[in-house]
């Protein structure tokens, strides 16, 4: 099983902390945020060799700087997004995978519970997204990937789910195991060729579609998804007052946390 890290695009909305650096290398908590991502990989289990990182902006400061991990490069990654540079990484996917945004920080202890989950499709959620948008103007609860569950198992995936109405906010971390990761493959290919140029879903284009656009297509086609948790252990570094507020929220995890 390998661990895919996703952080191709540029991440304009944090200004200048981008200038010179990708998004994922930006300091939070002290560090770059790859650094508690690679962390909690390795929690999991997961050696350097295993980690594919899909880069794309300023790859050339990751590769210098991250000279171990297995890099693959999102040729395209001004023009789509988070799916397609999950698909860039197509030959390491086959034995199942891990997948993580490459923009968030989160408890290592959501990886581990994830690759020892014994169900082919599993996300990462959070069941405290609510507090974490308290005040969080730049990037609002309606941007929140938001997902309905009946007990393990993810019923629905939208970012228009109401927030009172969802049950938590898909993390961006997410297992496959490798029956999973060939579906996922093959709901790929039938969705580019059927909406390749055009309208996906929720407005977007296939070639800006989210994870959780394919992800959803899939659940409603009946591929069954389930969910493990976190309780606040994750945040999204998106914007400059999510930078502001980082300690914050992590602060308020930390004093709620319970063991692993």
């Amino acid at each position: 099983m390998k661990a895919i890290v996703i952080g191709a695009g540029r991440g304009s909305r944090l200004g200048n902390h981008t200038d010179h650096v990708p998004k994922t290398l930006v300091p939070v908590l002290g560090r770059p945020m790859l650094d508690h991502i690679l962390e909690a990989l390795r929690s999991a289990g997961f050696a350097r060799g295993d980690i594919v990182f899909v880069c794309g902006y300023a790859e050339a400061v990751l590769r210098e700087r991250y000279p171990d991990l297995t890099f693959v490069r999102n040729e395209q990654w001004e023009h789509n997004n988070i799916l397609a540079s999950l698909l860039c990484a197509r030959e390491h996917l086959s034995e199942g995978f891990i997948s993580t945004y490459a923009d968030i920080v989160y408890e290592p202890g959501i990886v581990k519970r994830l690759r020892a989950a014994p169900e082919s499709i599993v996300l990462g959620c959070d069941t405290e997204l609510r507090r974490r948008y308290v005040g969080r103007s730049q990037h609002p609860e309606t941007d929140a990937e938001k997902l309905s569950a009946d007990g393990r198992r993810v019923t629905a995936l939208s970012r228009h789910i109401p927030s009172e109405a969802a049950n938590g906010e898909f993390i961006g971390v997410m297992k496959l195991d490798s029956s999973a990761a060939r579906a996922l493959c093959q709901a790929f290919d039938a969705a580019k060729a059927r909406y390749a140029g055009q309208v996906f879903r929720e407005g977007r284009s296939f070639e800006r579609a989210y994870l959780i656009d394919l992800l959803a297509q899939m659940l409603e086609s009946g591929t069954p998804m389930f969910r493990e948790n976190t309780a606040g252990g994750y945040m999204e570094i998106d914007t400059g007052q999510d930078l502001e507020f980082s300690e914050r929220w992590w602060r308020e995890f930390e004093e709620t946390r319970q063991p692993s």
